[in-house]
């Protein structure tokens, strides 16, 4: 589940995490604010958080500042957890893994994994 404080860079993170995983993947965006500014809206992520959840648990990858402070608002131990990722390259190998019927804390592991990705 990606969160962003745009509401545009959300949608199009999903849309590459749908391309690589498939579009059947599990997984929702949030962005921007109720007026469609910049900036996070609790509403808009608990309502992805939900429309996702398939009773297995929920991985979040935030942005930046606010996104960050409303996932960590929104964690359940053990059902909604907070992955500490980039926000683009977090949301592939969590993917691949959430279709492959991965436990939360697979998922969140091959999320984490992402931070020691190198481009070169």
């Amino acid at each position: 589940m990606l969160i962003s404080h745009s509401a545009g860079l959300a949608a199009e993170a999903m849309a590459l995490a749908l391309g690589i995983a498939g579009q059947d993947a599990p997984v929702a965006a949030a962005g921007g604010t109720a007026d469609n500014g910049l900036g996070t809206s609790f509403d808009r992520v608990e309502a992805a958080v939900r429309s996702v959840d398939q009773g297995h648990g929920v991985v979040l990858i935030p942005d930046l500042g606010s996104s960050v402070l409303t996932a960590r608002l929104l964690e359940v131990e053990e059902r909604v957890v907070v992955a500490d990722v980039p926000f683009v390259e977090g949301v592939i190998a969590p993917e691949a893994a959430a279709c492959s019927a991965s436990s939360l804390a697979e998922v969140l592991e091959a999320a984490e994994e992402s931070r020691a990705f190198r481009k070169l």
